[in-house]
């Protein structure tokens, strides 16, 4: 037996349950699977979404957020600092994403855990459960929203080019702040360290786009927790050890045939910060729509108006993101030098590209 649907979402994280969201209100028959048995679980985020992004969510709950912030401190390499001004929103990510995921449901998408997609056979897409048995799934349109190793994207030929590792930590602040912290340093090649604040706990972590040439993704994390350390801003131990990858480059079209990509899975993370939780669900909820529009249209060309849609919003930043990336890790050891034109908390990084050389 294959089971039909109108609409089949290959990840429950905030891409694939806003997507499924949307796509049910429009009416389509929309199932939604996530290899992992508990949606949003382990967290694989720094937790920081902007302020304006609450507005996008299609539920009213805020019992996910932990904590307001203000402002962000970026820390250059020779000891100066600049402040800028990012109200926003420190969340709990596994209880966000589990709202999103019962939006979804509420809408009339069925929702499943603990279930892997493994490949297409004969036009059916083949699903293995965590006890061992198989599912076959046909649908007008497939979406994968399976993050940066995407299996969706996988069969259709589209990978992200370029992922940066991250791990973090969570630790105990030795008093309570109301801004986020981001260090820059030699040290932290292609990316930086970050402490962000939960009440009287923080996440502290590293994303770098290679092993530095000093030490491995490991111990430059604990150099950098000592550093935290000895500057008295955090204490004791530390619990929930996380890693995972980041895009930092660009895919292109993430449209082929019935399938589409969205978020981590389409490289719609932002290539210098790598932030992409309000590009998830914004852009979720285009591809939704148009995978909505196409199955139950019968019209597949419907996809294009997603790809038209998304490029058009943030296929420039994410570009020009991408270019000073590319000038930045050319250039590391004139880090100080080039942080103005490649860290978004300078005026000089939307700048002319020809200004950073």
């Amino acid at each position: 037996m294959v089971d039909k649907y109108d609409v089949l979402v290959v990840g429950a994280g905030p891409a694939g349950s806003a997507a499924a969201h949307v796509a049910a209100t429009m009416g389509a028959k929309v199932l939604v699977v996530d290899r992992r048995q508990r949606i949003g679980v382990p967290v694989r985020c720094a937790e920081y979404i902007p302020r304006r992004l609450l507005g996008e969510l299609p539920f009213g709950e805020r019992s996910f957020i932990s904590q307001a912030v203000n402002r962000m401190m970026t820390f250059l390499p020779n000891g100066d600092t600049k402040e800028t001004k990012a109200p926003g929103v420190m969340i709990q990510r596994d209880r966000f994403d589990q709202l999103l995921a019962d939006a979804a449901r509420e809408a009339g998408a069925e929702v499943r855990t603990g279930l892997r997609a493994l490949g297409i056979q004969d036009g059916a897409v083949v699903l293995r459960q965590s006890d061992g048995c198989y599912w076959k799934v046909r649908a007008a349109v497939i979406v994968g929203a399976d993050g940066p190793h995407s299996t969706v994207g996988r069969w259709i030929g589209i990978r992200a080019q370029r992922l940066m590792a991250a791990v973090q930590l969570q630790v105990n602040l030795i008093r309570p702040i109301s801004h986020t912290e981001v260090y820059f340093h030699p040290r932290i090649y292609g990316g930086y360290g970050w402490l962000f604040p939960k009440g009287e706990l923080a996440n502290v972590g590293i994303g770098v786009v290679r092993k530095t040439s000093h030490d491995g993704l490991m111990e430059t994390l604990e150099w950098f927790v000592e550093r935290l350390r000895q500057e008295g801003k955090i204490k004791g131990g530390f619990k929930k050890l996380t890693s995972g990858w980041i895009p930092v480059a660009p895919v292109g079209a993430a449209v082929r045939n019935n399938v589409l990509l969205v978020g981590d899975a389409a490289g719609q993370c932002h290539p210098i910060t790598g932030s992409g939780v309000p590009q998830a669900v914004i852009c979720g909820k285009m591809a939704g729509h148009a995978a909505a529009l196409a199955a139950m249209e019968g019209n597949l060309e419907r996809l294009e108006e997603y790809e038209t849609q998304w490029q058009d919003d943030y296929g420039d930043s994410l570009r020009w993101a991408y270019e000073r990336r590319k000038t930045l890790e050319s250039n590391w050891d004139r880090l100080g030098e080039l942080l103005p034109y490649c860290w978004v908390a300078y005026r000089e990084y939307y700048g002319p590209i020809g200004s950073q050389t």
